[in-house]
């Protein structure tokens, strides 16, 4: 499996003060074990995966620490996938506000991992290079888990009871419905394969380019309406820990989300990766990169895996809550099913950036430059367009008021709305 450097993430200095301030208020850190095992096997070399379980929102201290893991799926080439293993986690770091306590760390990651995810994009797309990538990306801090992902790629997480929650969104064009419709209307086409007129073979894919996903980063010849704007879910376990199984599609293209939790369980990570490689491979051969991430979370007073129930334990729990994850033909089932054990904090899919911002976003600095409400970077005020502008004027509009937005998003937010033309249709 490729792999390269990861750098290290910038360090954000804390007042005193504000050092103090957390010491007497007793802010809470919710502490859990993170253990983590790999597994991958290559076919085009193309996965790329980022495992950082030392990462610190303050510098030097431990109680600050967080887990990273990450999965790259690049497709038409390597660069976007290692673009984004080596600037996705700085952009995101960058977004959220310094110096804030760790319940508002939590509250503002959503919306950074939402600014890195665009901030990653434009930046790998002013290089000019035409290959794109999956990325899902999870954060964990304590026992809350924050996802975010474009692509197909997953993430299911195995919850103390055994009961199975995925908590990514797939967006396959062939089976989101949802994103084919957004496609459509943003001036896209969503078709198969036609080869010299004859019959149409393959998934639906999206033309021009003939990409079969709806998001990802990279793909500038696909088209505006191929969107980075990830869908971002973020929960709170039970102390009882629990299982995060993050893979690319070579796992999922072969075995179902249950079928891959419970074929470890009781494993450790390290091995349960390899396992569930191993049988993906069985099932279905090498037709595709294969990488596999298994991220334990379990409490501190226990060294071991996280508490499975017995077989006769699972399916009465099943019975009882009547929502147990259907196998891999139910790839937009993302309701969490763990009643009582998983608690849903946040959950975000839309592509659409209209329903993503908000009007209490802080959009003037201090030095007087206003910041993008999307990517957040700082630009001058001729250079950003408030939401409200128009093409024509009037009372209701409000174009001196925020939130604004760069060029470059403003220009993602208009496809994403279907504000741009459709193209011909392109046969090939």
């Amino acid at each position: 499996m490729n792999e390269t450097k990861v750098p290290s993430m910038k360090s954000h200095l804390v007042p005193l003060a504000t050092l103090i301030g957390r010491e007497l208020r007793g802010e809470k850190v919710e502490k859990s074990l993170v253990r983590y095992g790999h597994a991958g096997l290559a076919k085009k070399g193309e996965d790329y995966f980022l495992i950082k379980p030392d990462c610190q929102k303050i510098a030097g201290d431990p109680s600050s620490t967080f887990s990273v893991f990450a999965i790259f799926d690049g497709h038409n080439g390597i660069s976007a996938a290692v673009f984004s293993k080596e600037n996705l986690l700085n952009h995101v770091m960058d977004a959220i506000p310094q110096g804030s306590g760790r319940e508002e760390w939590l509250q503002a990651l959503p919306r950074a991992l939402v600014a890195g995810f665009v901030k990653t994009d434009i930046d790998f797309q002013r290089k000019g290079e035409t290959s794109g990538t999956t990325v899902t990306f999870v954060i964990v801090d304590g026992f809350t888990v924050t996802v975010a992902s474009v692509g197909d790629s997953r993430c299911i997480l195995d919850s103390q009871g055994g009961v199975v929650s995925l908590l990514t969104v797939d967006h396959r064009l062939e089976e989101n419905v949802e994103e084919r419709e957004r496609v459509t209307a943003s001036g896209g086409e969503v078709g198969r394969l036609n080869v010299c007129g004859g019959p149409e073979v393959g998934p639906l894919r999206c033309w021009p380019g003939g990409l079969c996903l709806s998001r990802s980063i990279g793909d500038m010849d696909v088209g505006e309406f191929i969107v980075p704007i990830p869908h971002v879910k973020q929960v709170k376990l039970s102390n009882a820990g629990g299982r995060l199984i993050i893979a690319s599609d070579g796992i999922w293209d072969a075995l179902s989300s249950e079928t891959a939790a419970q074929s470890c369980r009781g494993l450790p990570a390290e091995l349960a990766a390899k396992l569930v490689v191993k049988d993906a491979l069985r099932s279905r051969g090498l037709k595709d990169d294969t990488t596999c991430i298994v991220v334990d979370i379990i409490p501190p007073d226990q060294s071991g895996l996280p508490s499975m129930p017995k077989k006769k334990q699972n399916i009465l729990k099943s019975l009882i809550f009547g929502r147990r994850l259907r196998s891999c033909g139910s790839k937009q089932a993302n309701k969490l099913s763990s009643v009582g054990v998983v608690e849903e904090l946040f959950e975000e899919g839309s592509a659409m950036l209209a329903e993503r911002l908000r009007p209490d976003f802080p959009s003037k600095t201090t030095s007087g430059l206003i910041r993008c409400a999307v990517c957040q970077a700082d630009q001058t005020p001729n250079e950003c367009l408030s939401v409200n502008s128009g093409p024509f004027f009037s009372p209701s509009s409000k174009p001196w008021e925020g939130p604004f937005l760069c060029a470059d998003c403003r220009l993602k937010k208009d496809a994403m709305e279907g504000k741009r033309p459709r193209r011909p249709k392109t046969s090939t």
